[in-house]
């Protein structure tokens, strides 16, 4: 479990197929500082779990199905990385719970400067519109961010100059694509209202509503 508050950039060294999958190695400087194998990190919004330590260098295997669902397919040597430790059970939650397990990959449609900061659209899938909302939150490449707005289509949400300049996001532009991680609490609520409609039909079909 993670909070989507980044503790480091960290920076990709290493990226080579091992069957269907890759192995991802990572200089970091926090996350190596007490990290051990089998540890969890969340890495551009995905958990990851430490394979491997030599110095700085940490190393992950990624799955297929993460490669499929996230932008680490595409990622290259010396590319910058959002980097989280997962979070200790007496820690402040700064931000909000994100699991690492990355919903879709997300379509930057426009960046925008207002009052509130810089502000990035997003593109919405039509099956995950119900579990983004308007003042809610939202995980992108491991940042949790509020989300200011949002449509059928899309959302929006703003970054203050510290977030940008603390992640990853100061180097992103229009086109590129980025790791979405919906609020893990509308998924319950979603799954919720779906076994609710169906008790009520069930009562309408013997006769009790």
């Amino acid at each position: 479990m993670f909070t989507g508050i980044i503790e480091e950039i960290g920076v990709v060294r290493g990226i080579s197929k091992t069957g269907a999958g890759a192995l991802l190695k990572i200089q970091a400087v926090k996350a190596h500082s007490d990290a051990k194998i089998g540890d969890s990190i969340c890495v551009n919004g995905s958990c990851l779990s430490v394979v491997g330590i030599s110095g700085n260098i940490l190393s992950f295997d990624v799955m297929p199905e993460t490669l499929k669902r996230t932008t680490l397919a595409n990622i290259k040597i010396n590319d910058s990385v959002n980097l989280e430790r997962s979070m200790k059970a007496d820690s402040r939650i700064g931000g909000h719970f994100l699991t690492g397990h990355v919903d879709y990959k997300g379509d930057i449609i426009d960046m925008s400067r207002k009052q509130e900061g810089i502000g990035f659209k997003v593109s919405l899938p039509k099956e995950y519109v119900g579990f983004v909302v308007e003042k809610g939150s939202v995980g992108l490449d491991g940042v949790s961010l509020t989300v200011a707005g949002v449509t059928k289509e899309d959302f929006t949400v703003y970054l203050i100059p510290h977030t940008l300049k603390n992640t990853t996001f100061y180097a992103k532009k229009k086109g590129d694509f980025i790791n979405v991680e919906t609020d893990i609490i509308g998924k319950y609520v979603a799954k919720d209202k779906v076994k609710a409609s169906d008790f009520k039909d069930i009562l309408k079909e013997y006769d009790y509503m």
